[in-house]
């Protein structure tokens, strides 16, 4: 990986940012600017960037709330926090939320450098890691699913691209294809892979008893209803719920999964209010 080192100097004073800028500009690294927070989201959107300084107190935004937001990037860069001297307490929480590292404002020039230089390779070996685990993936399988043809590397693509995103996703095939299994990997590479998955076979499930599985029920909804319980759609909340043969539920059951996936909200048999 032999592209110029991205580094973003967020401050929302001038002088700090110019005197950094004039410190690292002899270092053969890009350097971008920013002066408040959403300018910070702005040039991260834009740029691939491999290192923020980041400045704790800014307008709009402060750099923990932009910290939150960085977090949440694919292959993120590494930030170190500028902190005024003496908030010792604010660079622990800095920290804490996943800081590379601080630095005291105004900055020593040469601790500057040095962090600077050190972060660079750091992030850099971490995303060569992740290029040569992708490679590998695509040449041994993906998770529980072995395969090299070039169809199934078209479905491994898919479910790269997908897995990040927040979508109701149609999967097709015959049975005993894989639909579970590719169902599970979309999920495990997702945001959601730390809540639950929850299988549902919809062809096992009689007619009469199918929404209650999914959508659960109140208590008093029917007789022998004793207690409130929840369905598999509140039980999979905001993790994966995966449907297995649903085209052989009933058209007035499947009308109902159909409005929930639309709305995002549903009711519990006997209920008045949505959840």
């Amino acid at each position: 990986m032999d592209t110029q080192p991205v580094i973003l100097i967020a401050d929302d004073e001038y002088a700090a940012r110019h005197a950094m800028k004039k410190a690292l500009e002899k270092q053969k690294y890009k350097l971008l600017e920013a002066k408040n927070g959403e300018e910070v989201l702005k040039v991260l959107e834009e740029n691939k960037v491999d290192l923020v300084f980041l400045d704790i107190n800014m307008p709009e935004k402060d750099g923990f709330a932009v910290m939150e937001k960085i977090k949440e990037i694919s292959s993120p860069p590494l930030v170190v926090f500028i902190t005024a001297y003496g908030d010792e307490k604010v660079a622990v929480k800095a920290m804490k939320m996943g800081a590379y590292d601080y630095i005291r404002k105004p900055p020593e020039l040469d601790e500057l450098r040095l962090i600077a230089k050190n972060a660079i390779k750091t992030v850099r070996l971490t995303r060569e890691n992740e290029e040569l685990r992708q490679m590998l993936s695509e040449q041994e399988g993906m998770g529980e699913m072995i395969g090299q043809s070039h169809l199934m590397q078209e479905i491994f693509q898919r479910i790269r691209k997908i897995s990040p995103t927040d979508v109701t996703v149609l999967i097709q095939g015959e049975s005993g294809t894989g639909k579970e299994l590719v169902a599970k990997e979309i999920h495990y590479l997702s945001q959601r892979s730390k809540k639950p998955f929850i299988a549902v076979n919809c062809a096992a499930l009689p007619d009469n008893l199918i929404e209650n599985e999914l959508f659960g029920h109140e208590k008093g909804a029917y007789t022998g209803a004793q207690s409130t319980q929840k369905g598999k759609f509140e039980l999979a909340h905001e993790g994966t719920l995966f449907l297995d043969e649903i085209g052989d539920m009933d058209l007035a059951t499947q009308s109902k999964v159909l409005r929930a996936l639309e709305e995002k909200r549903f009711q519990r048999l006997g209920g008045s209010e949505y959840i």
